[in-house]
């Protein structure tokens, strides 16, 4: 039928537009099926993927004086006070990013799910992945660029809580892998920690020499002023040096004490290899498979396909309408479509020739 005078200036009315549709069927109903038949078959051939997921908390030694409920407030808005940025749950997840512990996983020795394929019980993660690189160095940062994009980390900023996501072909490498990260990352606290404390300890030990010599020195001037001065309580300047003389004693003593302290507490954390990473939920081998979404992908396939039609519908009404007005705009496009058929044309026979 034709289109002349049925699109007005203000747009199309909904008979229009249906009658559009009903006159090319065809493609209408034709590009929705086949862009969901084509995404269907590919779902069902697409090799399934699994999610093994862990959570866990990291050990945060508070250090703030700020009273409870304005702490509780900062947590809710993403913020904490008063925290070691070492310790954050954001930090922990950066860590599970970096490429030193990356490297661990992937060089760590896994069951080799293809060992039907491999005849080997036992591979490294980056030879599961695929070694695909020229050197040793080559293959584990393709490995590592995989594995980073198998990797989903969030952190909640109000529970203090990490979630590590890993995607396989296999779910009980998926399960091992991330349970493997947990280790290495308790690896990785024990060695800081311990290289902290070492550090410290080295230090305090240094300042205790010199805190039992500065005591040494403050109790030798008291006793001092106790022999040149037998009857010192009956003169007022004589009782307020005293007095000075044993408060300086006291101050450095403390100091002292407080040294010796933080120095066995030193020694201890220097040794101690307790992990600092509760694991609320360890990894499991999933039972069903987290992709392909079939169902969401047959669905974006289908509204795209609708999407196609419907503009392959009103493509060729116009050019239908163009047409039967012949109009000069119709005229010079078919004769730039035989222009360019022409050309290509003259270019394969060229490159047929050259060969």
């Amino acid at each position: 039928m034709p289109l002349s005078g049925s699109w007005d200036h203000e747009g199309i009315s909904p008979l229009v537009f249906v009658n559009l549709l009903v006159k090319h069927w065809r493609a209408t109903l034709g590009l929705p099926l086949a862009f969901g038949g084509v995404t269907a078959l590919y779902t069902i051939i697409a090799t399934p993927t699994y999610e093994a997921s862990t959570t866990f908390a990291p050990e945060l030694r508070s250090q703030n004086r700020l009273p409870s409920s304005l702490t509780g407030l900062a947590g809710q808005l993403g913020m904490s006070f008063g925290v070691d940025a070492s310790e954050s749950p954001r930090f922990y997840a950066e860590v599970l990013k970096s490429r030193e512990l990356m490297a661990r996983v992937l060089q760590s020795q896994y069951s080799d799910p293809r060992s039907r394929e491999t005849l080997a019980d036992s591979a490294t993660l980056t030879e599961i992945l695929g070694r695909g690189g020229h050197t040793s160095a080559d293959s584990l940062d393709r490995a590592m660029r995989r594995l980073r994009q198998r990797l989903a980390i969030t952190v909640d900023m109000q529970t203090n809580l990490v979630r590590l996501s890993v995607q396989s072909e296999y779910p009980e490498l998926a399960a091992t892998v991330a349970n493997t990260f947990i280790e290495h990352l308790n690896e990785f606290n024990a060695q800081k920690r311990q290289s902290q404390a070492r550090a410290r300890r080295i230090f305090v030990e240094a300042r205790i020499a010199d805190g039992e010599k500065d005591l040494q020195q403050a109790e030798q001037e008291l006793k001092t002023f106790y022999e040149r001065n037998r009857s010192w309580q009956q003169a007022p300047q004589l009782v307020f040096e005293e007095g000075r003389l044993r408060r300086q004693v006291e101050i450095v003593k403390e100091v002292y004490l407080t040294l010796k302290r933080e120095y066995e507490m030193a020694r201890i954390e220097e040794v101690n290899d307790t992990p600092v990473l509760t694991v609320v939920d360890a990894a499991v081998p999933p039972e069903k498979p987290s992709g392909p979404k079939r169902r969401l992908w047959v669905l974006s396939a289908l509204v795209l396909g609708g999407m196609v039609s419907v503009s392959w519908a009103f493509g060729a009404a116009y050019l239908e309408r163009v047409r039967k007005e012949a109009q000069p705009e119709y005229l010079e496009f078919t004769g730039l479509l035989r222009r360019a058929r022409r050309e290509l044309a003259q270019a394969v026979r060229g490159l047929v020739s050259v060969k």
